[in-house]
């Protein structure tokens, strides 16, 4: 701490210097004419360039510098002379740090090492990139352009970086000041433009199938939608509690009701409960829905999206699974997707007369004959002790894309039941690397039945029975088919990442 508040100071110190000179460190504007990449990608030996970025590393060699600069796009090796800046600009330059913020400007020349870089230059003006669009004009005072500065500090960084620039791996850090690590690890930063991009193919996908997006509260009067414990906030003016919503669906499905055929949302949900690396109780979600379709339409649509996407983003179908060593530990092939009934999987694993037994049969062989006591709670429905089963010791096995279809009943109240098995309902769970990528249902549009199963299960503030969703059913609601798919989850699995906390920009942690 001693060493940092030194460095600090002397920042500080080089702050007041520059101020003293009459230069402002922070600067409103800058317009470069490209970025780094694009310099890199249209070189021209002796074409005058702007561009700026923040200063990751620095060389000195004697009367002249090698600086960094890093831009969204890359990197670009900068070249400053003493001979060519002169005494007073050389004299500012040395007054920079890493992670300062500066503006270039010079002509582009390939070093004796063949790396393209910029050579500062006190030239008057440098001309763009030749793109489509015209060069923004030169200043000119009395017919003349005005002479630019070869560089120019646009923010001084008051704080070093962390002591490993190149790989900041301190996972508290990273996480916390999650800026920190964008800036010393490029490839996360890349990851997060990745999932910005996923999102962004996700809307061309459903925009292209004739969906409409739709916005739906955040806050709502009663959470449904889903079996989650809430977050709960006060309103003022209308004096009453609010709840932050844990689902899309019911919102969702009035929109079906009001003639809107196919609608989806991606946004975020909010449930009470504990974190893993699977969980963060702040989360975004799609939901998607479509009108006369069904589960078999909806599985249809969650796989040519999914291909849809890494496709797009990623350029291939087959998914890379590193482990922490940054070997690959397991491979995902897009292009074979599994379809398995949930009954006849739990018989793989508990015997083929699972469901033949008592329900306290099922109880004792889970929790002795396959080890599942501490996953059982003492007041656990027969339903959730085979639940269990399948999240336990199901689950993680499907490593490739595999629907999981004709969920019971109980685990689904809000969709219809199968016609050939009325213990269970037209659901089903996509599952990719050994997690629930998306679930998709047959929708329940019969309000008799549906008002039923949610007065059934009514009670606590978990289950409130949403009357007005009933009635806007009752008003008629078309047979749907509809989805849900964890973004963040979605991200992982596309991106190779093993903790939910990886593919969020600012997961929930607790205050220090």
């Amino acid at each position: 701490m001693d060493d940092t508040n030194s460095l600090i100071e002397q920042r500080k110190a080089k702050l007041a210097a520059l101020r003293s000179k009459g230069i402002d460190p922070f600067r409103n504007k800058f317009t470069p004419t490209e970025t780094c990449q694009q310099a890199r990608a249209n070189y021209l030996e002796g074409r005058e360039v702007a561009l700026a970025g923040r200063i990751t590393a620095h060389r000195e060699m004697g009367k002249s510098q090698f600086i960094d600069i890093r831009d969204q796009s890359g990197r670009m090796q900068v070249y400053a002379q003493k001979n060519v800046l002169g005494e007073e600009q050389w004299n500012i330059f040395t007054h920079l740090d890493l992670g300062d913020f500066i503006g270039v400007r010079g002509t582009l020349f390939i070093t004796k090492t063949g790396e393209i870089s910029v050579k500062l230059g006190s030239g008057t003006g440098v001309s763009p990139v030749q793109t489509s669009s015209s060069p923004a004009p030169q200043p000119k005072t009395g017919g003349m352009p005005i002479p630019l500065a070869p560089f120019t500090i646009l923010a001084k960084a008051l704080r070093p970086p962390p002591a490993k620039w190149h790989g900041l791996e301190d996972t508290e850090i990273r996480y916390r000041q999650r800026y920190l690590d964008l800036i010393g690890n490029p490839e996360v930063r890349e990851l997060f433009l990745k999932r910005s991009a996923i999102v962004h193919e996700i809307r061309q996908f459903f925009h292209g199938r004739g969906y409409v997006e739709v916005e739906t509260p955040v806050m709502q009067a009663i959470p449904g939608g889903a079996a989650a414990q809430p977050f709960k906030t006060w309103h003022n003016a209308l004096g009453c509690e609010f709840y932050l919503r844990i689902a899309l669906e019911l919102y969702h499905k009035r929109l079906l009701v009001g003639g809107i055929d196919r609608l989806f949302e991606i946004g975020k949900n909010f449930r009470n409960e504990g974190l893993s690396r699977r969980h963060n109780p702040e989360f975004t979600m799609l939901e998607a829905y479509q009108a006369f379709g069904d589960y078999e339409t909806m599985m249809e649509t969650v796989e040519s999206l999914i291909k849809h996407v890494a496709q797009k983003v990623l350029g291939t179908l087959v998914i890379d699974i590193k482990d922490a060593e940054g070997k690959v530990a397991k491979t995902i092939d897009l292009t074979k997707w599994k379809r398995a009934k949930y009954k006849d999987l739990v018989r793989a694993v508990a015997g083929q007369d699972w469901f033949d037994v008592t329900p306290a049969e099922r109880r004792r062989r889970a929790m002795e004959d396959l080890k599942l006591a501490g996953d059982i709670a003492t007041g656990y429905e027969d339903f959730e002790v085979t639940g269990a089963v399948f999240e336990k010791l199901v689950e993680p096995t499907l490593i490739q894309p595999t629907f999981v279809t004709h969920l019971p009943k109980q685990l689904v109240p809000l969709a219809k039941l199968s016609p050939d098995d009325p213990s269970t309902v037209e659901v089903f769970e996509c599952c990719i690397n050994g997690q629930e990528i998306a679930p998709g249902y047959t929708e329940q549009n019969d309000p008799i039945a549906q008002r039923e199963v949610l007065e059934h299960q009514a009670g606590g503030e978990q289950q409130k029975l949403d009357e007005d969703f009933l009635v806007a059913l009752e008003h008629g609601m078309p047979p749907a088919g509809g989805i849900g798919i964890g973004i963040d989850r979605l991200c992982m699995m596309l991106l190779g990442q093993e903790s939910i906390r990886d593919v969020i920009l600012f997961p929930q942690l607790k205050p220090k």
